[in-house]
């Protein structure tokens, strides 16, 4: 046999060991890596829930409260008084809801867009039933003609939109859990 070919077939009986070693090391070193990426984004995702959670819940419960705020007979408690007109009251009423609701407004970006929407719904129904009743009373009139109208109107309706969002809190709140 040919010097040649000798030194070609000890060059690759001790190459191809080599590579092999090589190849395998890679493979192995490369799935090491992967798994002690995965491990440290889910330690990252732990630590961000342990963040965001009670975040979250807060805005919830501000949410809950923002609806209990803009109850009508919550509104009539709060605002109402005997010197004041229907228009007055209206005006007070319209005010109070529109600053609960810039006063809550940043609690959507931790609520899903869903129970968003709901809210906003919410406060457009109260907005709508105080407007409308209020169109039907004169302006001038005592404040209590229109906070008994309101609540003649609120007696005979099941449900109204700021209690189906206080539900619809509930519900994604155990969705957390």
């Amino acid at each position: 046999m040919p010097i040649w070919l000798e030194v070609i077939i000890q060059l690759i009986q001790s190459v191809v060991p080599a590579l092999v070693v090589f190849f395998t090391v890679q493979t192995l070193l490369k799935q090491y890596l992967s798994s002690q990426y995965q491990l440290k984004q889910l330690e990252l995702k732990n630590k961000d829930i342990d963040t965001t959670l009670p975040l979250r819940l807060q805005a919830y419960e501000r949410l809950s409260l923002y609806c209990e705020r803009i109850s009508i007979p919550n509104l009539l408690l709060r605002l109402r008084s005997e010197s004041m007109s229907n228009s007055q009251l209206k005006n007070a009423l319209l005010i109070a809801i529109q600053q609960e609701y810039e006063h809550n407004t940043t609690q959507q970006i931790y609520v899903s867009d869903t129970l968003w929407k709901i809210v906003q719904f919410a406060r457009d129904e109260v907005v709508q039933v105080i407007t409308g009743i209020a169109e039907t009373i004169e302006p001038s009139g005592n404040a209590k003609e229109l906070a008994t109208a309101l609540l003649n109107y609120l007696a005979s309706q099941p449900t109204l939109g700021f209690e189906k969002a206080q539900l619809a809190i509930k519900k994604e709140v155990q969705t957390l859990f």
